[in-house]
């Protein structure tokens, strides 16, 4: 696909969720067969409320949604897909992601955090880490948005670290 091709393909509507643990760590998972980690996220369906997609989609890749919203990123981030991966992911219909990401208080145990919950799991590891370890971790196209949210939401942890 050219260049003029793929600036013509809108970005699909996607939420993304910074799960903070009863210690301010935050959990990112592994996706299926890769040694790519990663923050829950995922699209928004027609009609749907980015709050509501937001749970949805915790409850369908971790298990999940005994979570509560403290946390909303003021406006919307994009990213292209790699040029490689235009064109296949989601069969050619968008040239990468719109997200608005929710930062949410964790409420259950980790025994709750079921990756297998779903038929076609996305993920096959979990783990909780540092706010700032999350730029490390993400793919290189990832990289910037992750950036800006572990300073978007660094105010959060302190609110756990204090009580």
């Amino acid at each position: 696909m050219n260049e003029a091709a793929i600036s013509t393909l809108p970005y699909r509507l996607n939420v993304g969720a910074l799960l903070f643990g009863p210690d301010g760590r935050v959990l990112v998972a592994k996706r299926v067969g890769l040694e790519a980690w990663q923050l829950p996220q995922g699209g928004i369906d027609a009609g749907e409320d980015p709050r509501a997609a937001v749970l949805r989609e915790l409850e369908e890749e971790i298990g999940t949604r005994r979570a509560d919203i403290i946390g909303e990123q003021p406006g919307w981030v994009e990213y292209d897909f790699p040029p490689g991966l235009i064109g296949k992911s989601w069969r050619g219909k968008y040239r990468g992601q719109r997200q608005k990401w929710f930062a949410l208080r964790f409420l259950g145990e980790d025994s709750e955090i079921v990756l297998e919950r779903d038929p076609h799991p996305e993920f096959d590891a979990w783990k909780w880490v540092e706010l700032n370890a999350l730029p490390g971790l993400a793919i290189a196209f990832k990289r910037q948005i992750y950036e800006g949210l572990a300073r978007e939401f660094a105010h959060l942890v302190a609110q756990f670290k204090s009580g």
